[in-house]
């Protein structure tokens, strides 16, 4: 793995948004999408990271039955009454379109699990796309671990073939750009692979799903019934608004499902820990700080256990808190052990690996001039297979 600079092309940022991606520069003016450099790795160093998702993914569907057969539920911050809910959608085993595996990758060690966004990822469009076509217009010679599009398709031919010809919706949080052309990617997805002649597939803010008391079904601004709806919108929010309790009896179908709720929370870093202690993808990870004492760790990251986007997180060197990040998430944390990211002359990068309908199928790269990937750290492609030898 390295990490090499070159020069970006002339109106990389008019291609960028002809190809769907508008949220390309940071409001202080710095590129998200950032292709001035690129990461190279071999075809070995690939293979270690997509052989570090398939088992992580297995870890983690453990991990659901154990948090279910054990009541676990409260460790997870679900609220009461959720259960039988999410153990519905587990053993109904409604379908699961996609997750973001978040490793650290130290060249030459295994990949290791920072976190797992199995609910909301975003930087898909990124990852699936735009990288894709940068690779052809740069390196037509080299090859990405990217397969993403591909496997989204199959994912919702699946999904078509179940639900049929009804109303489809895709939601997110109003005034948000990248969750917004997150779900107009995968609304356009959708209808590449069947989704729409009869009964059509829309969008929908979040803010706008609405609940008919008479009725007792989820409606859009026509009042006509929600039955399939794609939300990027956290459950653990969903289920804390106010129509809330109405999830549970509705005849609406969401996705990412409810169980998926068990696996989008940092709880589940711990819970790994415990069911595969000292796993080779694995950092130690515990519900209180003096377990970190007890296991003689004293570098480790403080994070709470329902935040996103690197938000209020901590770390901690030799107990002394050294760095935080600013966020609006307080309640119940985890600790987990410290594990430094690789440092390419200041920028320190986290690989994204994608997993979709079961399937490793690709990689995004975020870097950052810290230790903390946040919202807009920047986005930068990646390749594999061009060279046959690789310097020091």
């Amino acid at each position: 793995m390295k990490r090499v600079e070159i020069q970006p092309r002339e109106n990389w940022q008019k291609i960028v948004e002809e190809q769907g991606l508008y949220f390309h520069t940071s409001e202080d003016g710095t590129p998200y999408w950032n292709e001035s450099a690129y990461y190279e790795f071999t075809r070995q160093e690939i293979d270690q990271i997509e052989k570090a998702t398939y088992a992580l993914n297995e870890m983690c569907l453990a991990v659901v039955q154990h948090v279910i057969d054990n009541n676990l539920f409260e460790r997870f911050q679900i609220p009461p009454g959720y259960e039988e809910y999410i153990i519905r959608s587990w053993e109904e085993d409604e379908h699961s379109i996609y997750g973001r595996f978040d490793f650290c990758f130290q060249p030459g060690k295994d990949p290791m699990l920072f976190e797992y966004n199995a609910d909301t990822p975003t930087a898909l469009l990124e990852a699936s796309v735009i990288q894709w076509h940068w690779l052809k217009a740069v390196h037509p010679a080299g090859d990405q671990f990217n397969s993403i599009h591909d496997r989204l398709m199959e994912v919702f031919q699946t999904i078509y073939k179940e639900v049929g010809d009804e109303r489809f919706y895709f939601a997110a949080l109003k005034g948000h750009l990248e969750d917004y052309m997150t779900v107009q990617y995968l609304k356009d997805v959708a209808v590449q692979a069947g989704f729409g002649p009869i009964a059509g597939v829309e969008y929908l803010d979040i803010d706008d799903v609405g609940w008919n008391n008479a009725s007792g079904i989820f409606t859009d601004l026509q009042e006509r019934e929600i039955k399939q709806i794609f939300k990027l919108y956290p459950w653990e929010w969903l289920m804390r608004e106010q129509f809330g309790p109405y999830l549970r009896s509705a005849r609406t179908k969401w996705w990412e499902p409810p169980w998926k709720s068990l696996l989008s929370n940092k709880a589940l870093l711990p819970t790994l820990w415990e069911l595969y202690p000292n796993n080779t993808y694995l950092l130690a990870a515990y519900f209180d700080a003096t377990d970190m004492e007890i296991h003689g760790i004293n570098d480790y990251v403080k994070k709470p256990i329902l935040a996103r986007e690197g938000a209020n997180i901590a770390v901690f060197e030799h107990g002394v808190k050294v760095e935080e990040t600013e966020g609006p998430y307080t309640g119940p944390a985890i600790y987990q052990e410290l594990w430094e990211l690789p440092n390419f002359d200041g920028h320190f990068p986290v690989i994204g690996s994608w997993i979709v309908n079961g399937w490793a199928c690709g990689i995004g790269i975020r870097e950052d001039g810290s230790r903390i990937t946040q919202n807009m750290s920047r986005f930068v492609p990646h390749i594999f297979g061009e060279r046959v030898h690789y310097g020091s």
